[in-house]
């Protein structure tokens, strides 16, 4: 009997997202953004350029672009790349959105990733060694702040399972606690004593395995921009996007759920769960609707983001849980 494909819910017509054909001449796609030398257009400060050869982005830049997969869709057009790459958060740069100069101090070569906790190969990697070890694919995925404002990227890298397979977690782990990477001398933000860095976010091991769950390692037909949390991030689409930690140094399996870096800050406003519900308003604003970035649209924000079907599953049971604060 022939097996029977079934397009995930949010599938759509091809025709909605950018050609794959552009993706494929990256040379393009940067000359109809404007972005032809990145140097050229002042997004790498003059300390910066004469790190650029040896960070992961030039040295990995022959891998991409990535075969798309197509099971993982989106209904409304991609932002596009001059919009996303200069909206950014990321805190150990600034508490401002315009981040992406200050972002090219970070070096990314070399950048080796500390796997540890309760696994059956604990050890450290470098991200270009564990780059050769998994298949990389292009995922269209949204991604919705819990500042109410949304977008949609096409990130290229590999399903977060494929790193269990590898790490061998043991029966006791019950979550992953990720850590960024920690140096104030090229992250101003990391300065601010006030915040609890190393930012480290947290899922549970039944999160980490369901195929949403990403680890992104490029963007738009290339490597990761620093800005995007280089060289490697995570991407929870059903999460609200500080779930998504930039910049992963070491991964941690444990028995313990982990204390997440806002949740240290602000327990009342920003939980471990963090599921997008528009039902459950942030204590200072409503997530009934989401500001889409580039059109400036308003639409109703859905339930996991619109991935119910895809996740809800694995909070039966918890109904006890903040899930989505």
């Amino acid at each position: 009997m022939p097996t029977i494909h079934r397009r995930p819910r949010w599938a759509i017509a091809e025709s909605v997202a950018t050609p794959e054909c552009v993706f494929a001449n990256r040379r393009t796609v940067l000359a109809g953004l404007g972005l032809g030398a990145i140097a050229g257009a002042g997004l790498l400060p003059g300390t910066a350029r004469a790190q650029a050869a040896e960070d992961a982005a030039s040295r990995t830049a022959s891998l991409y672009p990535v075969k798309r997969n197509d099971a993982y869709r989106i209904e409304r057009p991609l932002t596009p790349e001059d919009v996303n790459s200069t909206y950014n958060n990321f805190y150990e740069f600034g508490s401002h959105k315009q981040i992406a100069r200050a972002a090219q101090a970070l070096t990314t070569h070399p950048w080796d990733i500390e796997i540890d906790g309760l696994v059956e190969k604990p050890g450290t990697i470098a991200f270009e060694d564990l780059l050769k070890r998994l298949p990389l694919e292009e995922r269209l995925y949204r991604h919705r702040c819990v500042e109410a404002w949304s977008m949609t990227v096409p990130w290229s890298g590999f399903p977060l399972s494929a790193l269990l397979a590898i790490a061998k977690p043991l029966s006791s782990a019950r979550y992953l606690r990720f850590e960024t990477f920690n140096d104030p001398s090229v992250a101003g933000g990391q300065k601010q004593v006030w915040y609890p860095w190393p930012y480290v976010e947290g899922v549970t091991m039944e999160e980490a395995s369901n195929d949403l769950a990403f680890m992104v390692t490029g963007a738009y037909g290339k490597p990761l921009a620093k800005q995007f949390g280089a060289p490697l991030r995570l991407a929870l689409p059903w999460k609200y996007g500080f779930k998504s930690i930039k910049s992963i140094r070491r991964i941690s399996f444990t028995e313990k759920r982990p204390v997440s870096f806002w949740e240290e800050i602000a327990a009342s406003e920003y939980g471990f769960w963090a599921n997008v519900n528009p039902d459950v308003p942030h204590p200072r604003w409503s997530q009934a609707e989401e500001r889409v970035l580039h059109t400036g649209e308003r639409i109703p924000t859905q339930l996991f983001n619109g991935y119910a079907e895809e996740v809800a599953g694995l909070y039966s049971g918890l109904e006890s849980e903040q899930l989505y604060r």
